[in-house]
């Protein structure tokens, strides 16, 4: 979504001190560094600030500090060094009397600078000569630790759910007016639940991020708005968050009017996401081909031992599907095919998924569809292969995967509508795997009674219990 504009005076108290601090890695001995970021005085069409650089790794005798800006704000004048600026990248190199840092040691410049009047976000992505700065000295990234969800068995013909009410609501604050929180993803790390989703409202899309312990905590967990990262403003919608263990780095795919994604090795920083990077050039010949009076949206990766796959919707009743190599991911997506379509456009909407099932050569496969009542809800297949072919599983309105005539409520029947969500994993990289055993689904529902411009209408979260289960 894009941002409410606010008076430059209340942004200018909003970021009269605004830290940041990242890192990546490395297998040579301690660089480190930490940044302070503060906005000292703000303007109408321009502000100040100064940057204290703190090199916490060996002694260095010059340095450069890299970032980029992520709301078109542009250097001005700075002082105790010098500076280019390539559109948002800026570069500062040390003056002739600050370039010896010891390891400890701290250095500062100052700049003036003019920006848009309406938001002017800290820089999340500083390097100092080409280490990423986090506030401490790196330790290898740890491997993650896997709680599983479940045991192995058998995925039944027919199911059964219980919900509970809403858990995660918007929550709107002096620069982000929020009417929905959708379309989430979700994984379980290092004891924490992560969750990844879309804000919107009448402007438009973009995404946020919180984490808790406990799923009794979702509505009092504290949400971050990845605009506020690299991600940048601008239109970005429906995330999916997954591990890429042959790189050791956390994705995050998303839809931009193309099929985007950015990268961190720190899954609980949200201000450390790189900047958006496209899978394709374009949309591919086949989707333009087929999209008729459609919209290009809902991408989802998953691999297997040898390739990863990207599927994607057109609401116009075609689900696509792209593969490129592990070794090459994330580029090279090719082969661009129908992997399954539908005359009737509803039936085979947006919003697949497609999983693992644990202990098993079997994938599960979901897509959302609109019912002939109008409403939201999940038809599924099952494959030996990614690539197919599907065979129906629980795929009918009288026979759904999800839908709330298969789902028993807590107390009230709060939604009718089980549309755009994310199956609970046994683990979190790439190959999507879940147990079959009790399955739950993190999916957004609405209230029955809304209605109006689709972007304002108020989805919430909620979790799916499996109440059937076959083990």
């Amino acid at each position: 979504m894009h941002l409410n504009r606010t008076r430059f005076w209340a942004i200018a108290a909003a970021l009269a001190a605004i830290a940041a601090a990242l890192i990546t890695p490395t297998a040579q001995a301690a660089p480190g560094c930490r940044i302070t970021y503060t906005v000292t005085s703000q303007w109408q069409s321009g502000y100040g600030a100064s940057v204290s650089v703190t090199n916490l790794g060996d002694p260095l005798t010059s340095w450069n500090l890299t970032w980029s800006f992520t709301a078109g704000q542009a250097i001005t004048q700075l002082w105790n060094g010098t500076y280019t600026q390539s559109a948002a990248q800026v570069t500062v190199i040390n003056a002739a009397y600050n370039g010896s840092l010891a390891t400890g040691a701290s250095t500062s410049f100052g700049f003036n600078a003019s920006w848009n009047n309406s938001a002017n976000p800290a820089p999340t992505d500083f390097a100092l000569n080409g280490t990423t700065c986090t506030g401490s000295t790196p330790t290898p990234t740890p491997t993650p630790t896997v709680t599983p969800t479940g045991g192995t068995g058998t995925l039944p013909s027919s199911f059964r759910w219980r919900s509970g009410p809403a858990l995660i609501a918007p929550k709107p604050d002096a620069s982000h007016n929020i009417a929905a929180v959708k379309d989430p993803s979700v994984v379980y790390y290092n004891g924490r639940w992560h969750v990844f989703a879309s804000t919107a409202n009448a402007s438009g899309y973009n995404m946020v991020y919180l984490n808790f312990t406990d799923w009794a905590q979702a509505g009092a967990a504290t949400h971050t708005y990845l605009d506020q990262s690299a991600i940048g403003t601008g239109y970005r919608a429906a995330p999916q968050v997954f591990y890429f263990a042959p790189q050791n780095k956390w994705y995050l795919v998303y839809q931009t009017g193309n099929a985007s994604y950015s990268t961190t090795t720190d899954i609980s920083n949200p201000r450390s996401w790189s900047a958006p990077q496209n899978f394709y050039s374009s949309m591919p010949d086949i989707i333009r081909q087929n999209i008729g009076n459609g919209y290009w949206v809902d991408m989802w990766v998953i691999c297997d031992t040898v390739n990863c796959y990207l599927f994607s919707s057109d609401d116009n009743g075609h689900l696509y599907r792209s593969q490129t190599t592990v070794a090459n991911f994330p580029n090279g997506f090719t082969n661009t095919v129908i992997a399954m379509q539908d005359s009737n456009r509803n039936n085979l909407f947006e919003a697949s998924n497609v999983y693992k099932i644990k202990g098993t050569n079997q994938y599960l496969l979901l897509v959302e569809a609109i019912g002939s009542d109008g409403r939201r809800y999940f038809r599924s297949w099952t494959s030996t292969a990614i690539t197919g072919p599907w065979s129906q599983l629980a795929a009918t309105e009288s026979n759904p995967f999800a839908r709330s005539t298969n789902v028993t409520f807590d107390s009230t029947a709060w939604t009718k509508d089980i549309s755009h969500g994310e199956m609970i994993r046994d683990g979190y990289d790439q190959t999507l795997t879940i147990s079959p055993c009790q399955l739950r689904y993190l999916y957004q529902g609405l209230d029955p009674n809304a209605g109006g411009d689709y972007n304002s209408l108020p989805w919430r979260l909620a979790l799916l219990t499996q109440t059937n289960s076959t083990c």
